[in-house]
């Protein structure tokens, strides 16, 4: 199918205007495609070899509207920080429709009614990271939003310094955030809050359709895939950087994409965001914001659901989460079941690592070699006593196997990546980019989309993280 005879349709339009407001990107100056990403083009159904840039630039700077396409930006509020702001809503992101089961929008595409005092704008570093990071996310098996294209501009755009104006085109199955229902809750609009709980049911949970307490399962299934995404998040050392409620999905996957970073050296209260300065969404603390914001959505979701019921649910978080990491941590290990004291092995490790200031990507994918020879796992440790008392408990736990020692490199080979976006890899994409160069933001594309196989001529970024570039902090704006 061609990108021109796409239709899309509007269903989140049915419901009242209170819920979003129609309005037409703003178009960039000269813009220029960046990147185009052909797996998510299949995701739409369009054939990535008969899509003319021309149009998919067009399509991102708003000045090729699509066939059924009425623009849109979506009202919700949210907990920043902890603490509540009554609305807030898609600032500088327009949605274009469905297609395909998936939710097309354009980010940085200008102001709407949710704007408040921005510009509506976003710019080329953030917008790289975030169309990278989502790639990268689906390829690592974490549940995330997905990016079709990315253009630059000469629009220039006021942050810390002037920057070039960007717009990513992100897909999702639903951009229904825990900050929707707080919107509706808070505001006393409780019917609204009933239909919007409906159309999310229709929406991402249509099994769930006409079921008796179908609010509460609904909510309960939320808490559960928060929870296996953030342990999912722990399991290769990627911290968020901002869990705000108005971040959160309500179909428990990854979005918006700001001061992210995969950890450098194992750092379990690093913290990515340099605006955080209490260390709420530290690295550490985001299995206990999850719980959190969760809490904050049930409480959103008490005019529908009891608050007895919800706490069920909630209570369960810790187990979804607990069970699915040791699940992740399992197949990292190469273990074939878990041992009797799997928390202390578990625990011990990431201690160990914390104290050699080891670098936990090129970790994992070395011990994914391991067969007895120690020598490459202690050359990346600043503490080897530690790291060879941990190895053998490991080597103990590795006698239980029953699988060959082939059988278990190849299913860790698979499980632990060789490769993964770190900050310094991402800004050195940014800094050609901002000179018109985006062949290594094409590249880091291939390398996030196949984090498990080998790309000789990118080896250098899987060895450990230079060390005037380990663990930086980012800034929100974008």
């Amino acid at each position: 199918m061609k990108i021109e005879t796409l239709s899309l349709t509007t269903p989140y339009l049915d419901l009242d205007p209170i819920f979003y407001h129609e309005v037409h990107p703003t178009p960039l100056t000269n813009p220029r495609l960046v990147s185009f990403n052909p797996q998510a083009a299949r995701l739409l159904g369009l054939d990535p070899d008969k899509i003319s840039p021309d149009i998919v630039t067009n399509i991102l700077n708003g000045t090729h509207l699509l066939n059924g396409s009425r623009p849109y930006a979506m009202c919700y509020a949210g907990h920043q920080f902890g603490y509540y702001v009554p609305r807030l809503g898609d600032g500088r992101a327009i949605n274009l429709g469905l297609l395909n089961g998936w939710n097309l929008q354009l980010k940085g595409s200008g102001q709407t009614l949710y704007s408040r005092q921005g510009d509506g704008r976003a710019v080329l570093r953030s917008s790289i990271r975030e169309y990278l990071m989502s790639e990268a996310m689906h390829a690592l098996g974490i549940p995330t939003s997905r990016a079709l294209a990315l253009i630059g501009s000469d629009e220039k755009v006021a942050r810390e310094s002037w920057e070039q104006g960007a717009i990513v085109l992100r897909l999702s199955p639903s951009w229904i955030r825990f900050g929707s229902f707080e919107y509706f809750f808070h505001s006393n609009k409780h019917a609204q809050l009933e239909s919007l709980a409906d159309f999310l049911i229709t929406e991402s949970f249509p099994h769930l359709a006409g079921v008796e307490d179908a609010y509460a399962k609904m909510y309960g299934e939320i808490v559960k895939r928060t929870a296996h995404m953030i342990a999912h998040w722990q399991s290769v050392g990627f911290n968020h950087g901002v869990m705000n409620t108005d971040n959160m999905s309500a179909i428990g996957i990854t979005i918006d994409y700001g001061p992210y970073a995969f950890l450098d050296t194992f750092e379990a209260g690093y913290i990515c965001n340099h605006t955080d300065h209490e260390g709420r969404y530290s690295f550490d603390n985001q299995p206990r914001i999850g719980h959190w914001n969760l809490a904050q959505l049930g409480r959103a979701l008490s005019p529908l659901v009891s608050p007895e019921k919800t706490a069920h649910e909630l209570e369960k978080y810790g187990d979804y989460f607990t069970a699915k990491l040791l699940e992740l941590l399992k197949d990292k290990l190469g273990l074939d079941a878990l041992p009797d004291d799997d928390s202390t092995l578990f625990r011990s490790l990431f201690t160990t690592m914390e104290n050699g200031r080891v670098d936990m990507t090129p970790f994992f994918r070395t011990l994914s070699h391991y067969s007895g020879d120690r020598s490459a796992l202690l050359a990346l440790t600043l503490a080897p006593n530690g790291l060879n008392e941990w190895l053998d408990v490991y080597d103990a736990c590795l006698q239980n196997n029953i699988s060959s020692t082939q059988e278990r490199h190849a299913k860790m080979v698979n499980c632990n990546p060789k490769y993964v976006l770190k900050n310094y890899i991402l800004q050195e994409a940014i800094d050609l980019a901002q000179k018109d160069d985006f062949t290594l933001v094409n590249n880091l594309l291939n390398l996030a989309q196949n984090p498990y196989d080998e790309h000789p001529e990118f080896e250098r970024y899987a060895l450990t993280t230079p060390t005037h570039h380990t663990n930086l902090k980012l800034s929100c704006s974008s």
